[in-house]
């Protein structure tokens, strides 16, 4: 997996999936922190595809790390203020 502080992107410039090998168009941002080592206002982020999303969801979600899951629209339009 990529653990990327910011997001990938495609050759196009897409944001592409976080997992290992997927370069599909990422859909998801899964936003989490690893309270061992962050603030609690911290939040890392994975970006996921439809395909990795419950998977990379579940990897964050076991450890306790996951703090949200949100729609990539989404969170670009709360970064923007939107």
């Amino acid at each position: 997996m990529n653990f990327p502080d910011t997001p990938a992107e495609s050759a196009a410039g897409a944001p592409v999936c976080s997992a290992k090998g997927c370069r599909a168009d990422a859909v998801w941002v899964l936003a989490w922190n690893n309270p061992k080592l962050h603030t609690p206002e911290r939040r890392k982020t994975w970006l996921a595809c439809e395909e990795h999303r419950e998977h990379l969801s579940s990897f964050l979600d076991v450890r306790g790390f996951l703090k949200d899951v949100v729609t990539l629209a989404e969170w670009d339009a709360s970064a923007t203020g939107r």
